[in-house]
């Protein structure tokens, strides 16, 4: 439930500052704002992911900026549903989305937990030669191992 209402608050900055920004997004009153942030949160948890799968060939080939676009569709879907939000075009709901995309992208460490942040560790060992023919561990190479190809092996120059 946190997560719904990060998630939340987040498209709601994002719809105020689109609607700041953007002269086709637009709200009558703060009731109508919260209402079209309510439903793009319930359609991006329900619906987005029914359209993510229907058109993943599509979101493939386009190398993900098919997601903007269903985004962008379920943005104009709320400005054609809720009373008092506008979205003046398929243009306005782009744009609106990628902002919501890049403020999402932005707060994701915040929104998460932190459960995405990977801790790296690098372990350094040190050698005990700097020469590799003195180091145990190195075996040296027969002839047929360096020429890599054996008797019975196929090979086909191109």
């Amino acid at each position: 439930m946190a997560l719904f209402i990060k998630r939340a608050l987040v498209s709601a900055l994002g719809v105020f500052i689109g609607s700041s920004l953007l002269p086709g997004i637009y709200y009558d009153d703060s009731t109508s704002l919260v209402l079209a942030v309510l439903l793009l949160g319930i359609f991006s948890a329900i619906l987005r992911p029914i359209l993510v799968l229907f058109t993943l060939p599509f979101v493939v080939l386009t190398m993900g900026i098919g997601l903007l676009i269903i985004n962008a569709l379920l943005y104009a879907f709320v400005g054609y549903l809720v009373e008092g939000f506008y979205v003046d075009g398929f243009g306005y709901a782009f744009f609106g989305a990628l902002i919501i995309t890049l403020l999402n992208l932005l707060f994701n460490n915040w929104i998460n937990g932190g459960a995405n942040c990977s801790k790296t560790r690098i372990r350094v060992e040190k050698r005990r030669s700097a020469n590799p023919v003195d180091d145990p561990r190195v075996r040296r190479q027969t002839h047929s191992e360096r020429r890599a190809i054996h008797h019975n092996d196929d090979v086909i120059d191109i």
